[in-house]
């Protein structure tokens, strides 16, 4: 569900994400035995909010892919290959909002499309609110936490091996980890 149309008597505001002050991050499963952990350097976004609360809050956000880092050049080079995320024909990854579940001051659901690879799939985020305030240069800012899952699978990626033991190198759930600071935006001048 798409949020209702802004009422036209209520202030809206754009927020952008600070990409200095945001991370997002992942968790995978290796050799059915420990825990592969990175994250994404470049992230770009917005979050629209109807200062009236009677609409939910737009986001949009842009991965971009090559950014990735896991800590392991060879291990990232790998990951940017088309055995994964094929970064040459799907550069980036987005995600758009649908609807907001709960009022946004307390912990809520943020439901929308996450598109990877070429496929789109629903992505559900449990998200808290971290706080709001103004920065020393007269900044107001609004920081958020979310967590998610996914199955790689569902978008097309489907590179792994066997153990001779039984059982896969990379598991198929990532578990999703976002810290985000949103920065409100000036008015156009009218």
């Amino acid at each position: 569900m798409n949020s209702p149309a802004v009422n036209p008597s209520a202030a809206a505001s754009l927020y952008a994400i600070d990409p200095a002050h945001t991370h997002v991050e992942f968790a995978v499963r290796h050799l059915m035995i420990s825990t592969v952990k990175g994250s994404f350097k470049d992230v770009q976004g917005t979050v629209r909010t109807d200062d009236s609360a009677a609409t939910s809050p737009t986001v949009a956000v842009t991965v971009n892919l090559a950014s990735i880092d896991t800590r392991e050049p060879q291990r990232d080079a790998h990951l940017k290959s088309p055995d994964f995320f094929d970064v040459e024909r799907f550069p980036q990854m987005t995600f758009e909002s649908r609807r907001v579940d709960g009022p946004t001051d307390q912990p809520f659901k943020l439901s929308g499309d996450l598109t990877l690879h070429g496929v789109t799939r629903e992505l559900i985020l449990e998200v808290v609110p971290e706080g709001r305030g103004m920065d020393p240069w007269g900044n107001e800012r609004a920081g958020f936490s979310a967590t998610g899952k996914l199955r790689r699978s569902d978008f097309g990626l489907t590179y792994n091996q066997v153990l001779e033991a039984g059982g896969v190198v990379i598991g198929d759930e990532v578990k999703i980890s976002i810290d985000v600071e949103l920065v409100k935006q000036a008015a156009p001048a009218a």
